[in-house]
């Protein structure tokens, strides 16, 4: 009878390490759509939040659980934006600089959103990790919005956002997460001066 108990956890573990694995494969598929500027980003996009959602409320990682509803609603946003863009025959909307005097406004609401979850996570959960949960979900907002407006510089705020949630993953052993955004921030890397081409390409284009 004591057996029983031991036995359900191991299985739940196994299932949380199988969809892991799986949200993974959609990442990275997510990714790669994404360093090509891939509208079909956008349907991967629907798909990954899924697996996090569960993965991350698993992991007490409240914040990320929630903003991954958040990315679900925001790639059909995001899908919509590019669509809207389209002129001519080109498929997609093209690739700009965020402009100077929208900066200063989305850093303020950086700092709202951070202040406003960390609150959230001290006063009504028991996350360990209240400000890196909160820190990459408000700049994870950020980035998404930029994305979704298809600004060069998403790539910067999601280096930062893949780096630290690799370190954060690691420490509440969520190795398959942690692998992944590992790569996340490495191809960030190349999504950025990969973007700074195409967008010079536009530019030169006649």
């Amino acid at each position: 009878m004591d057996s029983w108990p031991c036995i359900r956890i191991m299985t739940l573990v196994e299932i949380l390490d199988k969809i892991e694995i799986l949200g993974a494969i959609v990442g990275l598929t997510y990714l790669w759509l994404e360093y090509k500027a891939n509208i079909w980003l956008w349907a991967a996009g629907v798909v990954m939040p899924l697996f996090y959602i569960y993965i991350f409320f698993a992991g007490k990682f409240y914040a990320n659980a929630c903003i991954n509803v958040y990315y679900l609603f925001a790639s059909i946003y995001g899908w919509f934006q590019w669509r809207k863009g389209a002129t001519g025959e080109s498929a997609e909307m093209r690739i700009t600089s965020l402009p100077q005097q929208r900066r200063l406004p989305l850093a303020g609401i950086f700092a709202v959103l951070f202040a406003l979850i960390v609150w959230i996570l001290h006063s009504f959960t028991d996350s360990p990790v209240p400000l890196g949960d909160a820190f990459t979900t408000a700049l994870s907002i950020i980035a998404m919005y930029l994305l979704a407006h298809k600004h060069l510089e998403q790539w910067l705020l999601w280096i930062v956002v893949n780096a630290v949630s690799a370190v954060l993953y690691f420490r509440q052993g969520l190795y398959p997460t942690c692998v992944l955004y590992a790569i996340y921030a490495a191809v960030s890397v190349a999504g950025f001066f990969k973007w700074q081409g195409m967008m010079k390409n536009y530019r030169e284009s006649p």
